[in-house]
């Protein structure tokens, strides 16, 4: 094990959801490294145990904890959240990263379409779940990794859930446009807290994203395309950057690619729409307010 040598982090308490595999244990992994206590978030206690038994054995920090939810079922974000707060004094940083990619429809448990429920809903509802804790601890910052896939993405108020008409992609870069709209009126809603809100592209990335149901496209293309990912280690340095870096500290409401603030999707400047959003999502997780 590598000697434990006290971060930038040390004494900050990191949350990163999904982060037994790819870019969200990357992640997980860099900022451990820099001396944070983890949580990380995973379906399933067996690998989730051994996703943290490996964080710990290459950063030599012990401090990595375990939170297992399925968090495509709201019961489950808001049991998580309860978890967390009860076991975390302070958050200083929440890494949105769960997320996932069906070709075909799926309903979830509440009965809303798999992809908007895993990919927005689920950042959503938690991030407000946890907003008393990180204001408390500010300065904090929400991280949240999108996807370049935002920038052809629309959101049909009309047919949210692809009841209608569902394509797997189409959901998809809704789901991530809708990750950069909920950021950037989150940043509006922080303004003054001490909590910023950043969203990014990590990179097309060589993980088992969309394993579960892929499409034919991925299945002939992948094993093409993989050479040519990034590594989750190099798609988790935008997210560890934001989560982490001074450089950054008081930036809120801006969008990243590569460590550098882009240009999001033109729809993504729409306050109306981010705000109109924001009080569909409240409704559908039952927060209400708006």
């Amino acid at each position: 094990m590598p000697e434990q040598v006290p971060g930038p982090m040390a004494g900050k308490a990191a949350l990163v959801t999904g982060g037994t595999g790819g870019i969200g244990k990357a992640t997980a992994i860099g900022l451990s490294a820099l001396g944070a206590r983890v949580g990380i978030t995973g379906r399933d206690l067996g690998r989730a145990e051994a996703a943290a038994a490996d964080i710990v054995r290459q950063t030599g920090n012990p401090s990595v904890d375990v939170f297992v939810a399925d968090m495509s079922s709201q019961a489950e974000v808001r049991r998580l959240a309860a978890e967390v707060v009860e076991r975390y004094p302070r958050i200083d940083v929440l890494v949105n990263n769960v997320g996932g990619f069906w070709a075909h429809r799926h309903v979830t448990a509440d009965g809303l379409e798999h992809t908007f429920a895993l990919n927005h809903l689920a950042p959503f509802l938690l991030t407000n779940l946890l907003l008393e804790r990180l204001e408390a601890s500010a300065p904090s910052r929400v991280v949240t990794v999108s996807s370049g896939a935002q920038a052809t993405g629309r959101i049909d108020f009309d047919d949210l859930q692809g009841a209608r008409d569902y394509s797997g992609q189409r959901a998809y870069n809704q789901s991530k446009l809708a990750n950069v709209m909920f950021t950037y009126e989150l940043a509006r809603r922080l303004q003054g807290s001490g909590v910023t809100a950043t969203v990014l592209h990590p990179g097309v990335t060589r993980t088992d994203f969309g394993a579960e149901d892929q499409v034919r496209f991925f299945e002939v293309m992948g094993p093409v395309a993989r050479p040519f990912m990034k590594r989750p280690a190099r798609g988790a340095e935008t997210p560890i950057y934001l989560a982490s870096s001074a450089e950054v500290e008081g930036v809120s409401g801006r969008y990243f690619a590569n460590r550098k603030p882009k240009r999001s999707n033109r729809a993504s400047y729409d306050t109306a729409a981010a705000a109109r959003l924001w009080k569909v999502s409240a409704d559908l997780v039952g927060l209400g307010g708006g």
